[in-house]
């Protein structure tokens, strides 16, 4: 995986409380923890971002 690129905080964030940032590689996307960055992130590939930010659309993790 190449290294993520123009993080961005998610719209969905609360600004006291979970937040994550989201950024984009060659390959897909990876997601960090806005308050905590030094930790890492994690990655994953385009189609299993597209198959996660459809299962969220959906409400499948309600």
């Amino acid at each position: 995986m190449t290294a993520p690129t123009n993080w961005r905080k998610s719209s969905r964030s609360n600004p006291n409380d979970s937040c994550v940032e989201i950024g984009r590689t060659h390959e897909g996307a990876a997601v960090r923890d806005t308050k905590d960055r030094a930790a890492g992130h994690f990655t994953t590939t385009g189609r299993q971002w597209s198959a996660f930010i459809n299962a969220v659309k959906t409400d499948r993790f309600d």
